[in-house]
């Protein structure tokens, strides 16, 4: 049987809901640990995890990316950026930490960096913003990395009150290219990876053709007026915010990224060659 795990946020509803099977869902970084371990034998995972360990498969024609502003990969902070001394993460997604790095040591910033405390993430049942009302909120010398629902939530709650430098913004500016948060990986002993690879690629077009009840799946069940709110929201994130698509140029986005990834020292130089299904 295919064990298949899947990032456990809102961006990746478009890429596994409808699937046949059983999936595990789970935070970015415990997903790419169990793919690593054979645990797992396909995942959507942080695109880090590839250009760490490059023997996967990746399922062509399919990615989480951004060609501008991502909406919920942000850096929340108050006052001036080159004012912070301190950034606080959410150690989920080493995709986004690494992108971070990369972004501030081209602007030729160096602030210390630390994982926040267990809350920051929440925990099991809790709602995507309980770990920000445990933990401090930015301030003018101290920011913090948010991904996922829990940025989109935070952002939500405390619109107004701090500003949001989005990271899939500053990544176009920078290179003028798509950034790809995450990739289906295929570990290579699995025989059927083209088939499994056209079948999520099916799933993707199904549910970008049916787009309008992939939103009201993700607000089913809230208040009238705020699920009408939501989703507008969803919708414009799905359509304006995010691609779905890993072409031409989200690929060279993926190589651009490991190439500023050696260049600062975040990844040792290697080959890293697309082993495309």
């Amino acid at each position: 049987m295919l064990r298949i795990g899947c990032v456990k946020y809102l961006n990746a509803l478009p890429l596994v809901r409808g699937w046949p099977g059983e999936v595990d869902f789970g935070h970015p970084s415990t997903l790419c640990q169990r793919l690593a371990n054979s645990e797992l034998n396909v995942a959507l995972v942080s695109s880090f995890e590839f250009l760490r360990n490059p023997l996967y498969r990746i399922v062509d024609d399919v990615s989480i990316s951004s060609d501008g502003p991502v909406y919920s990969v942000v850096l929340a902070h108050c006052g001036e950026l080159s004012d912070i001394q301190e950034i606080e993460f959410d150690p989920a997604s080493q995709t986004s930490i690494n992108l971070l790095r990369c972004l501030l040591a081209e602007l030729g910033m160096n602030p210390q960096l630390g994982s926040g405390p267990k809350a920051f993430g929440g925990g099991a049942g809790s709602s995507p913003e309980d770990g920000f009302a445990m933990a401090n909120l930015p301030t003018s010398r101290a920011a913090r990395l948010i991904i996922g629902d829990q940025a989109i939530a935070f952002r939500q709650r405390h619109a107004g009150e701090f500003q949001f430098w989005d990271l899939g913004e500053q990544w176009k500016k920078l290179t003028g290219l798509p950034f790809v948060y995450a990739l289906w990986l295929i570990r290579p002993e699995v025989v059927d990876a083209k088939s499994v690879a056209r079948c999520l690629r099916a799933l993707r077009d199904e549910n970008l053709t049916n787009l309008d009840h992939l939103v009201r799946d993700s607000v089913a069940g809230g208040v009238e007026q705020d699920s009408r709110s939501m989703a507008e929201f969803v919708t414009q994130y799905f359509s304006e915010h995010l691609r779905f698509s890993f072409g031409g140029a989200e690929k060279q986005g993926l190589e651009h990224f490991a190439h500023l990834c050696v260049r600062h020292g975040v990844l040792p130089r290697r080959d890293r060659t697309l082993t495309l299904v």
